[in-house]
């Protein structure tokens, strides 16, 4: 009540998904949590190890404006149009689209704890002159999961997705196109998460150019998408480079295990 009694509450007070318990913090992030970053690689891995043996420079992928990858697996009607369960919905469904690219580890040896913002830093190219860029932080569960669980095994379980429209990658104010097929950086934030992977999962990452209809269609042409006509939307080629040169990763607040 105001006035009375005392609010005595730290800075964060956070809930951990995976172990799913509460905590305290007096400083957000945690200050033991250590930026720890996660570099993709070709065969589709993910490692903790920037000296990666690579045979290409790159993963690419054809995105259709016609066709774009939806926010859910859920049919929808004229009744029920959004399906508020998305975000623990199990993200096979994109996975197995050849228009996302999916990046995992190897089986984690021992749990994994983050705590605070995940952030994409990202070299990309696209053969039109915009296009979007939607990453998923993923808990991929293992198959062998107990019989009583087995819907669970091998659920891949979005920690954590976020957006960016490119041709606002520098600047909010200021959009620019890209030039087709040069690699360009493209660094954006996804929201602070707390949540442990455990031991025997694998972190994925997937990458992809249409949220439909979270996002509306990206025409793959640098112009006002909300006065474009259907002659605006193209196909594009889009590719996430792991070269030497152009090294995309996503950097994660790491809280070391005691």
């Amino acid at each position: 009540m105001k006035e009375e009694g005392n609010l005595n509450l730290p800075e964060a007070y956070i809930f951990e998904t995976g172990n799913n318990i509460w905590h305290r913090y007096d400083e957000w992030p945690p200050k033991d949590a250590i930026l720890t970053p996660l570099y993709f690689s070709d065969n589709n891995d993910l490692s903790f190890s920037s000296e990666l043996n690579s045979n290409s420079d790159f993963n690419e992928f054809i995105s259709d404006p016609e066709n774009p990858v939806p926010y859910t697996s859920v049919s929808h009607s004229a009744q029920k149009m959004y399906n508020k369960f998305y975000m623990v919905e199990d993200q096979r469904f994109a996975s197995a689209r050849s228009d996302v690219i999916t990046f995992k580890t190897q089986p984690l040896e021992e749990d994994l704890t983050i705590a605070g913002p995940i952030l994409a830093k990202l070299f990309v190219s696209t053969s039109g002159t915009d296009s979007d860029w939607v990453v998923k932080l993923i808990d991929v569960f293992p198959d062998t999961i107990a019989k009583e669980k087995k819907k669970m095994s091998g659920y891949q379980m979005m920690v954590r997705g976020e957006i960016m429209r490119g041709k606002f990658r520098n600047s909010f104010e200021n959009p620019e196109p890209f030039i087709p097929n040069e690699p360009t950086k493209i660094e954006f934030v996804l929201n602070d998460s707390h949540h442990t992977f455990k031991m025997g999962h694998r972190i994925m990452v997937q990458v992809q150019s249409s949220w439909f209809p979270l996002f509306d269609r990206n025409p793959h042409e640098f112009c006002n998408i909300y006065t474009a006509d259907q002659s605006d939307f193209q196909i594009a080629t889009n590719r996430v480079y792991h070269s030497k040169t152009y090294q995309s990763k996503i950097v994660l607040n790491v809280i070391k295990q005691e």
